[in-house]
């Protein structure tokens, strides 16, 4: 079983496009919405910020417009404890834009944002040996044949480094050509990685699974599998053994984010040391918390109840 190594100076890199967010203020539609906030959202920051808040060392790496959006994406994900060093600020393309809309998912404005431009030679300006963990997500493997190649050369470049790679499907149906694009590119590159976080209803539309034991039998190899069945329970797959928790009951507010949330959770369980129950347990909790609200990511001036121990400190 993969270790994620305890004395690396980063416990989590993630890699992938984050884009200037406006949603409504309140939880309402988008058409009747009279006051809304600019924020940022990307799956893969969004992991970042949830794993800051909860104590650990997080960096972020990835490309942004040399733009004001651009630039308050930049900072604000700083602000949330994130290292953002490893972000490239281009000159010759925009930063992404989406729009919230409760209750109906949505906008996206992000067709030749300076992120789409990324490639393998990111890479170049990052040291992966410093990181426990590095996370990626499907979403990069849609946005160009750049970031497809990225993709699969940070997961080469991060185990020959002996960091852990954490792969989230995230299928976006609205950024492939084709439901079997999507599913061939994700599959071969979910394949590669030692983690891997999918929804059951993703696994369903991609490769015609039926049950969470389907979807672990396109992925035998893979060290930790985790299927999530919505307001169900959470499955992981864990070296021949099956874990499954129940999701707790809520009331949804807005369910985007929620899935970047449950992985941060998880993953904050297992840079604890915690055992697949207490993983996914925390990813429940996590993700609770991502749906009650019209937020991706908590507040950074919220103090987290419950924070990983810092350097020097004991891990439980």
């Amino acid at each position: 079983m993969p270790v994620a190594h305890p004395d690396r100076p980063l416990d989590l890199l993630c890699l992938g496009e984050t884009m200037a967010l406006v949603a409504p203020a309140r939880p309402e539609p988008l058409e009747q919405a009279e006051d809304l906030r600019l924020s940022m959202g990307g799956a893969e920051s969004n992991v970042a910020c949830h794993i800051a808040a909860a104590g650990h060392r997080a960096a972020w790496c990835s490309a942004l417009g040399e733009d004001a959006l651009g630039r308050r994406v930049r900072r604000e994900i700083a602000a949330h404890g994130v290292d953002v060093r490893h972000v490239r600020m281009d000159p010759g393309a925009p930063t992404g834009l989406y729009l919230k809309d409760p209750g109906h998912g949505v906008l996206y404005y992000r067709a030749g944002s300076a992120a789409s431009r990324m490639g393998p030679g990111e890479l170049d300006r990052v040291d992966l040996a410093e990181a426990r963990l590095v996370h990626l997500s499907g979403i990069t493997l849609a946005l160009s044949a750049g970031c497809r190649e990225l993709v699969h050369a940070a997961i080469a470049a991060a185990r020959a480094a002996g960091a852990l790679v954490s792969l989230d499907v995230n299928h976006r149906p609205a950024l492939w050509d084709s439901t079997e694009e999507a599913g061939r590119e994700i599959l071969a590159a979910a394949r590669e990685a030692d983690i891997v976080l999918v929804g059951r209803d993703e696994a369903a539309v991609l490769w015609g699974t039926d049950t969470a034991d389907d979807v672990r039998a396109l992925f035998p190899d893979v060290p930790h599998l985790v299927v999530k069945d919505a307001d169900v329970d959470a499955v992981e797959f864990t070296a021949g053994e099956r874990t499954a928790v129940p999701t707790p009951r809520i009331e949804v507010v807005e369910a985007v984010g929620a899935g970047d949330a449950f992985a941060a959770g998880w993953m904050d369980g297992l840079l604890r040391g915690e055992d697949a129950a207490g993983r996914l347990a925390r990813g429940h909790a996590r993700a609770a918390h991502a749906l009650s609200s019209t937020q991706d990511i908590p507040s950074p001036s919220t103090s987290p109840t419950d924070r990983a121990p810092r350097a020097g400190e004991a891990r439980s």
